[in-house]
């Protein structure tokens, strides 16, 4: 997952079923005439859409704002059909209506002031509340009742999502943009905790609705037709989904998993398109193996919604098969490849300053491409052509092992793994147990990660303490293989 790794897939939602607004307030932005107007006619929305703050006194007696003002919003913002025109508004609407400066400092100085001299507790909470209050941007209000009408909490993810495009398209920028992804985020997460969320098992026999959904949100490995997607929801497979009190029957997180009779190291093997043809014998059942999660909804991103979705199917998987205790995930590494080719790259700029292979690799990789090791390898890794070689995949096997084991181990952001995929897994509480060569002979494999995939492996008494130790003091447990390949990379490079 991407929060959750690299499988996540965002859809358009179901049409929210609204009141229907004054013909008066029908603006689209197709009709809005030119940008000067559309932007007028945004100004004027927000002014009636999102609600005043009421004083602090008055927070718990004022009066709901009128249901068809929130509608107004929904509407409105569902004529835009451009995503510059959706990101202007949602810019305006994070810079107009957030936070009272000018209320913070004043509520702030109160607190202050009160510190330094003795008074009750009493005084002293309520200045902390005003102070609170104060906090709240105006546009969570706008939010909060949106998220009453028919629909409105399905808007919200999607308004997040557009939200989320728009600033990695950089179509809207700045801190006040980023405090409303982060309020929208919270937001979502009360409201998507897992006392909403319901677990669904898809077989075959599930809505076709339901195994259309299912096919297209995944990611990580593609399905490839409908018999490619019996064989992902029949014997000795099982797929899950969360979905939401709301939106019954909407996938919102998908989970694959493999029931096999050891840890799996290929993923061809458990993705191959024709499906067996004995039925499940559950003696043969050792471990379950989680190969692919899938985020349906890109407006849920960040949202901890995969990391219920594994505790519920282990326990769920438990009761099926109480013999079975062998628990890990077969999980691509994205971004490997192209950390490599940067290494590679840096590596051409300063001969010498990070040697990535030694003297013998060096040869042999060289006799190989057919030229100097920096610059083939650098054409054959941008490709998936370099797998054809036997030669070139022996030679290239143990120094891409070690390299992988320290991109997954070394490699770090603000303290912990940069890799997504690993964070996600290592904050569950899992090991980095083993690393796997040409796991993954897919066009997506090769490329993204020259073939690579990791097992990350659940010892369920063990997840809550290495989930504390991970995310307390960034440390990552990981298996003898891992950490022996890890001091190769040390001993052999100078990265």
């Amino acid at each position: 997952m991407r929060g959750l790794g690299p499988g996540l897939a965002a859809w358009r939602l179901l049409p929210l079923r609204l009141p229907p607004r004054p013909p008066a307030l029908r603006l689209r932005s197709g009709r809005a005439g030119p940008a000067g107007a559309l932007e007028r006619a945004m100004d004027e929305l927000l002014r009636r859409a999102v609600p005043q703050t009421p004083a602090y006194e008055l927070r718990e007696k004022t009066p709901a704002p009128a249901e068809g003002q929130c509608a107004d919003f929904v509407s409105f913002y569902g004529g835009l059909t451009e995503a510059a025109e959706r990101a202007e508004l949602l810019g305006r609407l994070a810079r107009g209506f957030g936070v009272d400066h000018g209320q913070v400092a004043e509520q702030s100085a109160g607190v202050l002031q009160l510190r330094q001299q003795p008074r009750e507790a009493a005084v002293l909470l309520q200045a902390e509340d005003r102070l609170r209050y104060a906090l709240v941007p105006r546009y969570r209000g706008l939010f909060h009742h949106i998220s009453k009408l028919d629909g409105g909490v399905r808007f919200l993810v999607q308004l997040r999502a557009d939200l989320l495009e728009a600033q990695a398209l950089k179509l809207v920028e700045g801190p006040h943009v980023r405090e409303m992804n982060g309020v929208l985020k919270c937001m979502l997460s009360e409201w998507f905790s897992s006392g909403f969320l319901n677990l669904e098992r898809v077989t075959w026999h599930s809505p076709c609705e339901v195994l259309q959904k299912i096919s297209e949100s995944e990611a990580v490995h593609p399905v490839k037709n409908w018999m490619d997607m019996k064989r992902r929801v029949g014997p000795y497979r099982r797929c899950y989904f969360f979905s939401h009190c709301s939106t019954p029957g909407e996938p919102l997180v998908v989970l694959h998993v493999a029931l096999t009779s050891d840890i799996s190291s290929n993923i061809q093997a458990i993705v191959k398109e024709s499906p067996p043809s004995e039925p499940e014998d559950k003696n043969r059942i050792a471990a379950a193996i989680f190969y692919s999660i899938s985020l349906t909804q890109q407006g849920l991103q960040g949202v901890e919604l995969g990391t219920f979705l594994i505790k519920r199917v282990v326990k769920e998987l438990q009761k099926e098969f109480p013999h079975l205790g062998t628990f890990s995930s077969l999980s691509p590494i994205p971004g490997f490849t192209k950390w490599l080719l940067g290494s590679l790259n840096t590596q051409a700029k300063e001969p010498g300053r990070s040697e990535l292979f030694t003297d013998y690799e060096c040869r042999e990789i060289a006799e190989a491409t057919g030229g100097p090791v920096s610059e083939t390898l650098r054409a054959f890794l941008g490709s998936s052509e370099w797998v054809k070689s036997e030669k070139l995949v022996r030679a290239l096997q143990a120094p891409l092992m070690r390299l992988c084991a320290w991109y997954l181990y070394g490699e770090k952001h603000r303290g912990y793994a940069l890799n997504p995929v690993a964070n996600f897994h290592l904050q569950n509480g899992a090991v980095m147990w083993r690393i796997n060569w040409m796991a993954d002979a897919s066009l997506k494999g090769v490329t993204g990660s020259c073939g690579l995939m990791v097992n990350y492996r659940y010892y369920l008494e063990e997840t809550a303490a290495n989930s504390t130790a991970y995310l307390g003091s960034k440390n990552i447990k990981a298996s003898e293989q891992v950490l022996s390949l890890v001091a190769q990379f040390q001993r052999n490079s100078k990265l």
